[in-house]
């Protein structure tokens, strides 16, 4: 998977898997998500979207399984 930074508000970086059409999106909070059985047309949509987090919210939220794969590292875990 080729991470490519993108312009947008809401998301900071994409990546699609095309043989197993997994899409990667870390969002500007720095949490890493993969969705599940994404076409690579949904892909290519997005990254020509001119808002990338109205397409996200219309198109994939909510359509496509998904798993949390890395949460933000805020350097404070652990501190009291």
């Amino acid at each position: 998977m080729n991470e490519m930074r993108v312009e947008s508000t809401t998301l900071r970086a994409v990546a699609y898997d095309d043989g197993r059409g997994v899409l990667q999106l870390e969002f500007r909070t720095r949490a890493i998500y993969h969705y599940y059985g994404v076409p690579a047309a949904v892909h290519e949509a997005l990254l020509g979207a001119s808002s990338k987090g109205s397409y996200f919210n219309r198109v994939i939220r909510g359509r496509f399984p998904y798993t949390l794969c890395a949460r933000a590292q805020t350097g404070l875990e652990g501190k009291v």
